[in-house]
């Protein structure tokens, strides 16, 4: 006969009186909870030590896994983790006081092993976000695999609140963007009107080769998004010096901008790209127009 652990285990670190007592007897589940093998999350539901957060406060007041916590679990590129987990309820459910804290939903969300599906997900996380946040999570999905059709297909069926955002953001995903820093950095100059960039320009010649973050092949315009460990290393600092030098003398001009830059301070790096680019900026135009 499998002991407690064991059992619970096979649930994914959380298992309920019910599903415990099939295999295991009334003592044995009292033994490990009095031995600390096990914890109680709610009335008649128990959990590991060491089960996953998320899913246990999912299956503590009843729901799924849903949301940014959902995103999480699948790997998609989140740029703010939640402080709570976030859970999805059925509509008709209400919320288990006894329950572990978390941020909860309302609504019909397919879901597998109590987690939403990632096409739910991804949308889920668009109707809650910015859409520096939202795209960020789904370039991340599409860089991983989710076809992008399916994606736009279920995204077309939405009904309800912000359907038309989350089509949007949808139809700007590109799975070419490498890191929710350049998918951050590309909804910034979305949001501000200018046009004309896209992820991972290749530029070769002569024998050299490299990509750029988001580049404007008309303008011969780079932006590129550094995260604290670009120049880990003397020889990545080399590397990124002599690369630079070559785009540079290839007649590409090349910004750089900083974590901090394009998640905190994103006026100046839309003033900035707007220079670079010989674009008025909002309130000249409004001047012209005057």
């Amino acid at each position: 006969m499998p002991d407690v652990v064991e059992v619970v285990g096979r649930r994914g670190g959380t298992a309920t009186l019910a599903q415990l007592r099939t295999l295991v007897s009334a003592r044995a589940v009292r033994t490990a909870l009095a031995g600390g093998q096990i914890r109680r999350i709610a009335k008649g539901v128990y959990a590991l030590p060491e089960a996953p957060p998320a899913l246990a406060a999912a299956r503590s007041q009843g729901g799924v896994v849903s949301h940014l916590s959902a995103a999480q679990h699948w790997g998609f590129g989140v740029i703010d983790p939640p402080h709570l987990p976030h859970v999805t309820l059925p509509l008709d459910r209400a919320r288990r006081r006894a329950g572990l804290p978390c941020t909860l939903h309302w609504g019909d969300a397919p879901a597998l092993d109590d987690v939403t599906t990632p096409i739910r997900t991804v949308l889920d996380c668009i109707r809650i976000l910015p859409l520096r946040d939202g795209l960020a999570i789904t370039d991340s999905a599409l860089r991983m695999g989710m076809d992008h059709d399916d994606l736009l297909h279920t995204a077309s069926r939405l009904r309800g609140p912000h359907r038309r955002r989350i089509q949007r953001t949808v139809a700007l995903a590109d799975a070419r963007a490498e890191s929710v820093l350049e998918s951050a950095h590309r909804a910034l100059l979305i949001e501000a009107g200018i046009d004309g960039f896209v992820p991972q320009v290749l530029v070769q010649s002569d024998g050299f080769s490299a990509r750029i973050d988001l580049g404007n092949r008309l303008l011969r315009l780079g932006l590129e998004a550094d995260g604290f460990e670009h120049h880990s290393t003397r020889s990545a600092l080399v590397r990124d010096c002599r690369r630079q030098v070559n785009l540079t003398i290839r007649g590409w001009r090349i910004l750089r901008f900083s974590w901090e830059d394009i998640l905190y301070d994103g006026e100046w790096v839309v003033d900035v790209v707007r220079q670079a680019a010989g674009l008025p900026s909002p309130t000249n135009s409004l001047r012209q127009a005057a």
